[in-house]
This record gives C-alpha cells, structure tokens and sequence, in this order.
C-alpha cells in the first residue's frame, strides 16, 4: 500500500510539475507577444501599389492592445521606414488610417508604420507621447522582420500628430538598457521629421497661459485632464496642483526640448490656421535655428488646418525624408 502511496504522489507532483511548465511557458510567451511581429494572414490587404498588413500589436496597456498597420511598397521597396502618427484632437482610431494619403511615400519606396495610440478621451497627451515611443522602439527592433533600416526611420502627422511627431524629433530617448522587456531598451528617437501644423508651446497659445483644462477648447479637454495614480487609494486622479500641471504641460511642448541634436525638421502650416495658430510652428523654427537645427518652415498661403490637396504636399515630405534618410551622414 506504501508503494502504492508514493506512486500516486510521484505522479501527482508530476503532473502538477508539468501544469506549472505549462502555465509558465504561456505566461512567457504571453509576455513577449508584443515583442515580436505577429502576423495573421487574414489581416493582410492589397492594392496596385502596397501590401498592408493590419492590427500588428506594437504593446498593450490595462489589457488594451495597442496596434500599428504597415503599409509596404509593392515596387522597389528602399528599405527606409516613416512612422504615420494617426491622430487628430489625440483622437486616434484604426478606422481613420488612409493608406492614399501616404501615396507619395509609399510611391518613393517607403514602408509606412500607421500608429494608433490610446485614445482621449480615455488618455491623456503625456500617456500618449509614451505610446507613440513604444511603437517606435517596436519597429526598431523588429526592423529586420519589417525589412527596413531600424537606424534611418522617420515620423509624419498632422495637428496633434504633428505634436506628437515633434515630441519624437526633439524629447525621445535612447531606452532603459536593464528594461525587462527588450523592446524597452531600444530608442525611440527618430532621423527625420516632417509634419502639418503643429502645436508646439502650450504653455504659450496666442499670449495666453493655458493651465486650466477650462482653457482648452472643449473637444480637448479630455487629452489635457491629467491623471496620475495616487498609490494610497489605488485609484487615478485628476492633478490639480498648478506646478504639476505646469510640469505636464510643458513636458508635451516640444518647443522645451530643442538642442542640437535634434531630428532635421520640415513644417508646413497654413496662414489662416484658426485652430493651431502659425506662430506655433514660426516659435520652434526660431528655436531650431538657434540650436543649429536642420528646419524648414512652408507657410501655405490662405490655408486653414487643413486644406483639400494635402495629399499632394506630402511630395514635400516625401523629398524631405529622401535628403535626410537615403544616405548616412
């Protein structure tokens, strides 16, 4: 009966020794699944010109998985990545990715890296500049599976993507080199920027000091409602104390962070912005300039925050990236 006994707990402990591998092996490879490119063939669309792949998971956050579209050159691919931040008033959906409007770049030999980050009115800017950093780091790492150069990516938006695509030109990061997660010891720091009109100081809108979210124009406010967690309660709260804000403010204008080893920058902005007002973009081209800065500044005439040939204007861009990304300097 002792036999017997000891059997039976022999191989209650391995088959419990087995479970746990099990569960352990999935907890891994759960873990690195945003690491590495994961691909489902259904997700995979053609045209004439490109072959997109859809919903590739660059991170997650609070279960929420964040995703990136690539867009790849059917001809001659130049083996060079752009980062299209989609998003405008920090909203930012799959749904509003239009692979045409990358035509320009796609047309050069561009790989284009549509980014959608966690939207307001869920999250706020200085959480989504962490977003826009990840994927970054992810198509840096996994430039080999993307086949494009992981030293040589450049960024575009427009508005808030243009914010966000400055933040990257100026505020990036070389990683944390004893990050768990390898992706995280990767930089985020992009070559070349090219983007449409900007905001760049929020500390300073028009002469104003826009430190209460009550300042901001209503459709935004959600992105500017700062939260932090407050550790004792366990439970996110609004800030409230102007210093902090202030801090946050500033740490999302990009305006703050210029030095010379910024990206080269290329802005075009419309004279008539109501919205985002010219003198954004005209304040950080008169900081870049004083940093020895590559930047150029394309005022379009009696245009507003947007205009119907935008399209069109991403030739410029698609120049910018080709002098700034084709050759090492």
């Amino acid at each position: 009966m002792k036999t017997i006994h000891n059997q039976i707990k022999f191989f209650q402990i391995l088959f419990f020794g087995i479970v746990l591998q099990l569960f352990y092996a999935d907890f891994v490879f759960a873990q690195k699944l945003p690491t590495a490119v994961n691909i489902n063939s259904n997700s995979i669309t053609e045209s004439d010109y490109y072959t997109r792949i859809e919903d590739v998971i660059y991170g997650r956050k609070y279960g929420m998985a964040l995703t990136l579209d690539v867009i790849k050159p059917k001809k001659s691919p130049n083996g060079l990545g752009i980062v299209g931040i989609v998003s405008g008033g920090y909203y930012s959906s799959h749904e509003s990715i239009g692979p045409d409007f990358y035509k320009a770049l796609i047309d050069r030999g561009y790989t284009v890296f549509a980014v959608v980050h966690g939207s307001q009115p869920k999250y706020q800017v200085p959480e989504i500049f962490q977003d826009v950093k990840r994927a970054v780091r992810f198509i840096r790492y996994n430039a080999k599976a993307f086949e494009v150069d992981p030293d040589r990516i450049g960024v575009t938006g427009g508005s808030a993507g243009g914010n966000l695509s400055l933040l990257l030109g100026t505020a990036a990061d070389d990683g944390k080199r004893n990050a768990r997660d390898p992706v995280e010891r990767m930089s985020c720091k992009v070559q070349a920027v090219a983007c449409f009109f900007p905001p760049t100081d929020f500390l300073n809108w028009q002469g104003l000091k826009k430190l209460h979210i009550l300042g901001v124009d209503k459709p935004f406010r959600p992105a500017f409602d700062y939260k932090e967690l407050n550790s004792e309660l366990n439970i996110w709260l609004s800030v409230t104390n102007e210093n902090r804000i202030k801090e946050l403010t500033q740490s999302i204008s990009p305006i703050y962070f210029v030095d010379s080893t910024d990206a080269p920058t290329l802005i075009m902005h419309g004279n008539q912005d109501k919205l985002v007002p010219l003198d954004q973009s005209e304040a950080i081209m008169q900081r870049f300039k004083e940093a020895g800065v590559d930047a150029k500044l394309v005022i379009k005439e009696g245009a507003g925050h947007g205009w119907k040939d935008m399209a069109k204007d991403m030739e410029l861009f698609a120049d910018w990236f080709d002098k700034y990304l084709k050759s090492k300097k």
